[in-house]
């Protein structure tokens, strides 16, 4: 696996850490069951963590720790689940998180534009992505008619503000 953090491919720097396995030195991710186990343990460590969480676990159940999670790494199980999409938008958006908001699991590429809109500012790809593939499917619209985290205009405030810049210049 790669990872792609703000449209560039970096180190995977966070290892996703099983519920059975010793914890590294360094960062690490584990899962929702290991944080809620281990929270006192985990919130004192002198090192960065994630939580990992699959697609039915909501981010409400740590909003209370984000402000200690370093990553929140949410999980795409298959092509047709995108409650990874809306749990990013929850995260940004209702509960202001800062740190990291990572795609893991069914990460396509066809997705990559709507991810980052969604406000993944992370993706573990698949090891033949490249970055000229990243370019090519991140930047694949250059309107959209949604308002996402990502701060574009939508199509319809666009539509408006140059109708309103003609009427303006039709006045004089």
């Amino acid at each position: 696996m790669q990872l792609i953090r703000n449209g560039a491919f970096v180190a995977l720097d966070f290892p996703t850490v099983a519920d059975d396995e010793a914890l590294p030195e360094g960062p690490a991710i584990v899962s929702l069951e290991r944080w809620q186990a281990e929270r006192e343990t985990l919130r004192a460590r002198n090192t960065p963590i994630g939580v990992r969480l699959k697609s039915g676990q909501e981010p409400s159940v740590i909003v209370d720790d984000l402000d200690k999670l370093a990553v929140v790494a949410l999980e795409l199980p298959i092509f047709r689940n995108g409650r990874a999409y809306s749990y990013a938008r929850l995260l940004r958006e209702r509960y202001g998180y800062k740190g990291e908001v990572r795609a893991v699991g069914n990460v396509l590429r066809d997705q990559f534009h709507f991810m980052v809109r969604c406000g993944f500012d992370a993706l573990e790809v698949a090891d033949n992505i490249t970055p000229d593939i990243w370019a090519k499917n991140v930047g694949v619209f250059s309107y959209s008619y949604q308002p996402a985290t990502d701060g574009r205009e939508p199509v319809l405030s666009l539509r408006q503000r140059l109708a309103q810049r003609a009427a303006s210049r039709e006045a004089v």
